[in-house]
């Protein structure tokens, strides 16, 4: 009888062991799932990716408003110009002076970039150069070098401005797809800082 009881005692103490190890690999594995879920080296990992694509969709933005920005100080330097010209029309070169400083305050930014803005402001910029060439350079004739280099400046800006968007459009839309692929991961951030949001774009198409 001795010996039975020992068989039965070594098979229970045997499969007791193989459920021991069962529920311990079991463990690991969930455990190792819900740490992946929650990896904060890779929560890490996707902040720095973000950082460097917020920086690149914040480098084209910038990139494109200096270029406004010149354009604006050229404009102001023809009407300057055209100022000290001989039977030039004060009232007519201070109004447009006065809607060439008023851009820069309708401008968009990058956080707030509603179409209806942008329409507007494209409009105003529009229309004052539009009233400033055929005064600039009647007939396709500046009346000094100097002005005629301005205008041809002035042309050359105005033709880059859908490039400048589009460069922009391009880097935004990856910074916001891959914010859109990990957001498990954003959410994982912490900080005092508030979660990243989707950059607006102009939604302008690529020259074919």
């Amino acid at each position: 009888m001795p010996r039975p009881f020992r068989s039965a005692s070594l098979k229970s103490i045997f499969g007791a062991l193989l459920i021991v190890v069962a529920c311990a690999a079991s463990c690991k594995r969930d455990g190792g799932t819900a740490r992946s879920a929650a990896d904060p080296a890779s929560a890490t990992a996707v902040q720095s990716q973000l950082t460097v694509l917020r920086d690149s969709a914040d480098a084209k933005w910038q990139a494109m408003v200096a270029s406004d920005d010149q354009k604006i100080g050229i404009t102001r330097l023809l009407l300057r110009e055209l100022q000290q010209q001989p039977g030039s029309n004060p009232t007519q070169l201070g109004a447009l002076a006065a809607a060439n400083d008023r851009l820069k305050a309708r401008r968009y930014t990058q956080t707030n970039l509603p179409s209806a803005q942008i329409d507007t402001y494209d409009a105003a910029q529009d229309s004052l150069l539009h009233a400033l060439y055929p005064v600039a350079a009647p007939v396709g004739g500046a009346p000094t070098e100097n002005a005629r280099n301005f205008v041809e400046g002035l042309q050359q800006l105005d033709a880059g401005v859908a490039s400048f968007r589009i460069q922009y459009d391009r880097a935004a839309k990856q910074y916001n797809a891959y914010l859109a692929l990990h957001q498990a991961d954003v959410a994982h951030f912490g900080g005092k800082y508030p979660a990243p949001q989707p950059l607006p774009i102009f939604e302008l198409a690529s020259p074919q």
